[in-house]
């Protein structure tokens, strides 16, 4: 709902170019193990795994009318598709900003400038599609991630990672507090000021704190992303280190949740409440409060222990993260690892160089052929396929004759007036 450019990539619909030309601007590492192009091909992948997985939330079956396998596949798409996003979008921030090294000077300022441009156009086109999908749109969040990082585009990995664990120990919490606070009385008096407000579903109060995919949360995955974006992927010391961190941070959080939560900590709260929009999909994003407003689902300070998709607590946040490193060390490893493999995933690296294009596109292909959406009343699993299997095609078709997608193509053109600042 959730998260790019050349030569980067963003987590959220951002734009890329496609997989033969988007290696040759990106450094070899030191310690490289494999093809330079593994990286940000890598990243790709995992941008494309995202994209799908916003899908499964979509127009997939829900969570109740799976078993087995598929399940699982609805369980792991629920919330942390768009975790993937965010912190690819924050992966994406670096590759403007500066990849392993932060652009000074003139270069700099063209840069944040850049990036602020970039945060103008989604937080505009995010609100324009909630109109008609409501506060599932991650858009506009996305916007809003993009201003709140433009402080941070200049810290070192360490820095970063530090400030995104803070943010995950701490942001929870202060939102659990802040929603106690905001009746329903109160939330009605700030939004009647609020002109994004009067447009869509989605305000201010809905970016910061009570929507979907709230800022205040959220943050943690976008500069955990920053904090990657530092980082030498193609290192495989980096790689071994992700992977442990990874797999320490999952096990620990849903661990811990598990322990002190009891067996129902995990559980998704993804269908707890209603469409956040009448011909829109099921919400996608792990916000900690229902887009109507209101408060967490549980008011009471245990829910704070639960770890499940869109439970937005620390446990959550934490467990997201790490299998978010997990799935990007994993496809950067494979990518760089497997040249068959990587042919063979040519098509589907194809729709990770233009998700924005891919998620905007799903959306619009949904109310041009009445697609049902992941509700109760969506059983099978054949209209997810169809839409897959379009996004390959399409994003395969388009890349032999364009380097970026329709919609990354024009954001690009929008921030071409960045090269103007001196």
């Amino acid at each position: 709902m959730t998260q790019a450019q050349q030569p980067q990539a963003t987590p959220a619909p951002q734009e890329n170019s496609p997989p033969p030309t988007r290696t040759s601007t990106e450094p070899a590492g030191p310690a490289s193990t494999g093809p330079s192009m593994g990286r940000l091909v890598g990243v790709d992948l995992a941008r494309a795994l995202a994209v799908f997985g916003m899908y499964v939330v979509h127009i997939g079956p829900p969570l109740s009318a799976t078993h087995g396998v598929a399940s699982w596949i609805r369980y792991m798409a629920d919330g942390h598709s768009s975790v993937l996003f965010a912190t690819l979008a924050g992966f994406s921030l670096m590759l403007l900003a500066g990849r392993r090294e932060p652009r000074t000077g003139l270069a700099g300022r063209q840069a944040r400038t850049r990036i602020a441009i970039r945060a103008v156009i989604l937080l505009a086109l995010g609100t324009v599609m909630a109109i008609e999908y409501g506060g599932v749109i991650i858009l506009g969040f996305y916007g809003v991630y993009f201003l709140l990082a433009l402080p941070l585009v200049r810290l070192r990995a360490r820095t970063l990672a530090i400030i995104a664990a803070a943010f995950a120990l701490v942001a929870p919490q202060l939102a659990y507090v802040l929603s106690s606070l905001l009746t329903p009385s109160v939330q009605q008096s700030i939004n009647s000021y609020d002109p994004l407000r009067h447009l869509s579903e989605v305000g201010v109060l809905d970016l910061l704190l009570t929507g979907f995919y709230p800022a205040l949360t959220w943050m943690s995955f976008v500069i955990a992303g920053m904090a990657l974006g530092r980082l030498d992927l193609s290192s495989g010391t980096v790689q071994k280190r992700l992977a442990a961190l990874g797999a320490a941070l999952t096990a620990a959080a849903y661990g811990m949740s598990l322990l002190l939560a009891g067996k129902g900590a995990l559980r998704s709260l993804a269908e707890d409440g209603p469409s956040s929009g009448s011909s829109g999909p099921m919400p996608t994003g792990g916000g900690s409060m229902p887009p109507d407003g209101g408060s967490f689902p549980d008011l009471s300070a245990s829910s704070l222990l639960q770890a499940g998709p869109h439970s937005g607590t620390t446990f959550d946040i934490i467990g997201s993260v790490g299998i978010a490193i997990l799935v990007i060390v994993g496809a950067t490893v494979a990518m760089d690892r497997l040249p068959r493999l990587r042919r063979l995933a040519k098509p589907v690296i194809a729709v990770g160089t233009m998700s924005l294009t891919a998620y905007v596109g799903h959306f619009l292909a949904q109310s041009v052929f009445s697609t049902p959406a992941g509700t109760g009343t969506q059983q099978s699993w054949l209209p997810l396929i169809i839409y897959v299997l379009g996004a390959v095609l399409f994003a395969a078709i388009w890349s032999r004759f364009f380097r970026r997608g329709p919609l990354e193509y024009l954001l690009n053109a929008a921030t071409r007036s960045a090269n103007r600042i001196r």
